[in-house]
């Protein structure tokens, strides 16, 4: 059964972002217990960014990862829908081409990215939909898309386990050590409202991504998505 995307008013959800940006890299390390770092390497594995290409990071936050496509050589957007992010990315990493930008209307012409990615973001997109047919609007032909996201683990016991601590120890965690709680409540939220691994597939194949493939991380906590936009 296909689980609702949690419905949440962008301008809302921008606030929040907004409110945490400047302690979210760290945060992030904690909440996960530092395995967003092996997330991130085998994201940047998959991008595989390298000297001529054009990379787009849609939901970029600070630029942590996209400041490591330009150290492997890329030219790259880091795009993001929060002013509070981008700022901080901004000051953070200034060999970075940072935009302010909505994943639904990117704001880039046709056919502009040889890898357009996304790594916990989509979820926070209302129209996932809408977002998935614009990224593969700016990614050139046979051009590839990888998406990162929070996902369902594949145990049925650990899956369990995993909702009670996205119910119960993440807020308590995030009382600790984030400035907004309130963010970290809508995580938990949002990671159980999302569509699981085969869901999110079929959405990309049905937004025309083709080659759609998928592989769990960390035992499904996250899955990594890649396709690729057809060449003709």
């Amino acid at each position: 059964m296909t689980r609702a995307t949690l419905t949440k008013d962008p301008a809302d959800v921008a606030k929040m972002f907004d409110a945490v940006a400047k302690r979210y890299d760290i945060t992030n390390d904690v909440m996960t217990g530092f395995q967003v770092r092996m997330w991130r390497s085998v994201t940047r594995k998959a991008v595989d960014a390298r000297p001529g290409m054009t990379i787009l990071d849609v939901a970029a936050g600070t630029g942590t990862s996209s400041m490591e496509y330009v150290a492997d050589g890329a030219k790259v957007v880091a795009c993001d829908f929060s002013p509070g992010m981008v700022a901080e990315g901004q000051r953070r990493y200034p060999e970075v081409d940072f935009v302010a930008g909505d994943a639904t209307a990117l704001p880039f012409a046709d056919n502009s990215f040889d890898v357009t990615t996304i790594s916990y973001g989509l979820r926070n997109v209302n129209d996932t939909m809408a977002a998935l047919c614009e990224m593969r609007r700016v990614t050139k032909p046979g051009g590839r898309i990888v998406i990162c996201e929070f996902s369902t683990p594949t145990n049925a016991t650990f899956a369990r386990l995993y909702r009670w601590y996205l119910g119960t120890m993440l807020p308590a965690m995030a009382k600790v050590v984030s400035s907004n709680t309130e963010a970290y409540d809508y995580l938990g939220e949002s990671i159980i409202a999302w569509p699981d691994q085969r869901e999110l597939a079929s959405m990309m194949q049905q937004a025309g991504w083709r080659h759609v493939g998928f592989k769990n991380l960390s035992g499904g906590i996250v899955a990594l998505h890649r396709a690729t936009k057809p060449a003709v």
